[in-house]
């Protein structure tokens, strides 16, 4: 990952975090790692667990920052995110997937929080 992409994700990941502070959310981990992949953003919002993918773009020549999150994505956060709730025996909590897309970080940035972006597609677990 080249260096400016880096600090981008990373600006766009702290803006992501005091986002949803100040909406409520109780930030529980960040940058969450497994063998499996990564997600960006655990966080709770009233009794639900929430899993974050943050999207930051300067542009659209690209889409918009929503859309960057495909079905394979989708999938490996999903995955990652059942390992967390195993690990952590929280499989009886309820559990969405959120994401906060960014636009143009370096200026007035605009954030987007998307709830229920996607849904927890058990098929691949079985």
């Amino acid at each position: 990952m080249s260096e400016p992409k880096l600090e981008l994700g990373l600006k766009g990941e702290l803006l992501a975090v005091n986002f949803l502070k100040n909406n409520g959310y109780r930030i529980i981990n960040t940058n969450y790692r497994t063998r499996l992949g990564q997600i960006d953003i655990i966080a709770k919002n009233k009794r639900t667990i929430c899993f974050i993918e943050v999207k930051t773009r300067k542009n659209q020549w690209f889409g918009s920052p929503a859309e960057a999150i495909d079905a394979a994505k989708q999938r490996k956060i999903s995955q990652v995110a059942l390992t967390f709730l195993k690990q952590e025996g929280l499989l009886n909590y309820p559990a969405r997937f959120d994401v906060v897309a960014i636009s143009c970080p370096d200026v007035q940035p605009k954030i987007e929080l998307i709830r229920n972006a996607f849904e927890l597609d058990y098929h691949y677990f079985y």
